[in-house]
């Protein structure tokens, strides 16, 4: 009995040392690269988000403005890049006329001047409208960007062509599996290498229509990114990535990174080898994905020299933040 013990015990403490290796930081092999900075909204508005819903219109919820820049038009994009953002995310819906408008919201009232759902409106409607008429800061006294938004909704098409060597993500608002043929549909005319810059995710059903049509594209719902960690969590130890991680786009609460093996070095390493890309949010709390690292307090809980994307909600104090530290010198 007490040599079938040592046996255990022994086993058991090679496992250990096994895990131990295979997961520990102090052998991965160190990059320089600055972190990836993917500016969720781009340059935008900021408004009071408490008690938030899926219906709350934050337009009305604007803070004072310090810059007259609108989500999802091509000068907050273009901003954003000059800030120091490597990637933009922006939202997209279907029009009746086969194209895509780049606009946040599912219907047109609390932003803009327009009436309806803004998939039930042709491209040249929807370029019509004012997308700043329905920003106000002070409870509906003032409207600051009113008149100022006229023809500023871009299509997925306009955006493309301003910016051909720029990466983007891009955002499904549904959860209608046809949306995701229709973009793959779009996107299956890049060639191959634009797509390679581009990712998408959204609802769980055009995600799944997109994967299936276009393989090679970055893609993630709530669904994938689930299956993705779970697994990886339940045996990435061994070093081995799960299918399901595969070229994906993967969000990692900043809250949930240190219960993935060998976070932060290997665990990029691992994902990078299956053609995936990582990026930090905020922390998770059964919301959604739109919390980014965004406060002193956020950035505070990054590895030190971690390399990987991060995603933000303030990219000009984050870039400038992230950059600052990059270029001090290392500790011993």
């Amino acid at each position: 009995m007490r040599t079938l013990r040592r046996q255990l015990i022994a086993i058991a403490m090679l496992l250990a040392g096994f895990v131990y290796i295979n997961n520990t930081n102090l052998f991965a092999p160190k990059t320089p690269d600055k972190p990836v900075l993917l500016a969720h909204r781009g340059i935008a508005q900021r408004f009071d988000t408490t008690d938030l819903t899926n219906t709350t219109c934050t337009a009305t919820r604007m803070l004072p403005p310090t810059h007259g820049y609108l989500e999802n038009t091509i000068a907050s994009m273009q901003a954003s890049f000059e800030a120091g953002g490597d990637i933009v995310e922006f939202d997209v819906h279907p029009t009746t006329d086969g194209q895509f408008a780049v606009f946040h919201d599912w219907t047109l009232e609390c932003r803009t001047d327009g009436r309806g759902a803004t998939r039930e409106h042709t491209m040249a409607e929807l370029k019509a409208l004012d997308v700043g008429y329905g920003y106000t800061a002070d409870g509906g006294r003032t409207y600051p960007f009113r008149g100022k938004g006229i023809g500023l909704m871009p299509s997925l098409e306009e955006v493309l062509q301003t910016f051909p060597k720029r990466s983007f993500l891009i955002n499904v608002k549904s959860n209608d599996p046809t949306e995701g043929d229709k973009l793959a549909a779009v996107l299956r005319r890049l060639t191959p290498e634009r797509r390679n810059d581009l990712m998408v995710y959204g609802g769980d059903k055009p995600i799944a229509a997109l994967r299936r049509a276009l393989p090679d594209l970055r893609s993630m719902s709530r669904d994938s990114l689930r299956a993705c960690l779970i697994r990886y969590i339940a045996y990435g130890w061994t070093g081995h990535v799960p299918p399901d991680c595969s070229r994906m786009l993967v969000l990692v609460p900043i809250n949930v990174a240190p219960w993935l093996w060998g976070w932060p070095d290997r665990f990029l390493s691992r994902m990078a080898s299956v053609g995936s890309k990582v990026f930090t949010i905020g922390p998770y709390g059964g919301g959604d994905f739109s919390t980014g690292i965004d406060a002193p307090e956020d950035i505070a809980r990054l590895p030190e020299g971690y390399s990987g994307g991060v995603l933000t909600n303030e990219i000009e104090f984050v870039a400038r933040t992230l950059s600052s530290q990059h270029s001090k010198p290392k500790s011993p």
